[in-house]
């Protein structure tokens, strides 16, 4: 099976199932692993933030950083296709109270300045006011599509002239910073805190990272552990986390297997494609009268694995653990599959 459901699905290399056996670790809720301090310290400097805290999930990391930001009563602006509020459980209302106030962003992925102004709120004794501006690069419900840095600084100065601190779901940072050929700290230094995954392109088996100002992360520390964060010897997956920060300039190969993953599919009949910018490909089987839910079950028995996104549309995802050789392997099946839903 060719599987693209997801860069979730990698599994760890050789090297970091030996990291994880060997690893130095102790009690990390006591701040005693060496192995996660020195993960923490690495992933600061990496995205220009003076701490970090190591989190299980990307999702744990959102929740706690807007745990962090907000007030409970507050409003969260979110572009309205938003990982933190389409594929979160809820938890900003759940976990912190917090109300969303949606916007379309549309393609560009990120609120301008004016839709950040109009959708602010002040506080008053009716209303509870804006409390966080949030963020997501690469954008996953949007193609993979990588933000560049201007449309970044012009959202966080929008807020920050309103005195609203802005989170970045980072989860695929990298993969933004490799596409647009820029350090990762300029995407993430508009920002005041930034989440980003190791067990996406990165490849680690586990764990992600929360970073902002050291006092923000001392406070996010104690809501990790409200959330049931709180790890103990906790090097065993820190070790491999390390391993996979060596890992961004391969994520180049994903995304120029993902470019020609699209064009393959692009090129059956009844298949549009949306032009990828980084490891995601978006299709429509709307053309060729196939539901996604056809689609991806008929890819499935030719030996591909993708995920339906809507009632024609689907996602597929580059990784390192799919080769060139069987991307155009994935093109000749899924044609196969669309072919004998034809007949």
């Amino acid at each position: 099976m060719i599987d693209l459901r997801s860069d979730t699905v990698t599994k760890p290399s050789d090297a970091m199932r030996d990291a994880a056996h060997d690893a130095e670790v102790g009690d990390d809720v006591y701040g005693d692993d060496p192995s996660v301090n020195e993960l923490e310290r690495r992933a600061a400097d990496l995205v220009g933030m003076e701490a970090a805290l190591f989190v299980p999930s990307g999702t744990m990391g959102n929740q706690v950083a807007i745990r962090t930001h907000t007030e409970r009563g507050q409003e969260l602006v979110v572009d309205n296709e938003a990982h933190v509020v389409k594929w979160e459980l809820g938890g900003v209302a759940d976990l912190s109270g917090v109300q969303a106030r949606m916007v379309d962003c549309g393609p560009r992925a990120v609120p301008t300045a004016e839709q950040v102004r109009a959708a602010y709120v002040e506080e008053s004794l009716h209303r509870p006011g804006t409390g966080l501006l949030c963020l997501e690069n690469t954008h996953n419900s949007r193609g993979g599509v990588a933000v560049g840095v201007d449309a970044i600084e012009e959202a966080c100065e929008a807020a920050h002239d309103l005195g609203v601190p802005v989170h970045l779901d980072g989860a695929r940072l990298f993969n933004a910073a490799v596409a647009l050929d820029v350090a990762p700290e300029a995407l993430t230094g508009p920002a005041d805190t930034v989440n980003f995954c190791l067990s996406k392109g990165l490849g680690a088996p586990v764990g992600s990272l929360l970073a902002g100002p050291a006092p923000f992360v001392d406070r996010a520390r104690r809501v990790r552990k409200l959330f049931g964060g709180g790890m103990r010897q906790a090097g065993v997956v820190a070790a491999p986390g390390l391993l996979a920060l060596e890992n961004v300039d391969r994520l180049a190969d994903d995304h120029a297997n993902a470019r020609v993953l699209a064009e393959g599919l692009d090129a059956i009949a009844g298949i549009s494609v949306q032009e990828p910018d980084t490891n995601i490909v978006m299709i429509s089987a709307e053309e060729a009268g196939v539901s996604a839910s056809d689609l991806t079950a008929a890819a499935a028995d030719h030996g591909v694995a993708f995920n339906p996104t809507g009632a024609y549309t689907a996602r597929l995802c580059t990784h390192l653990d799919v080769s060139r050789a069987d991307v155009t392997k994935a093109v000749d099946r899924i044609a196969a599959a669309v072919e004998s839903l034809r007949l």
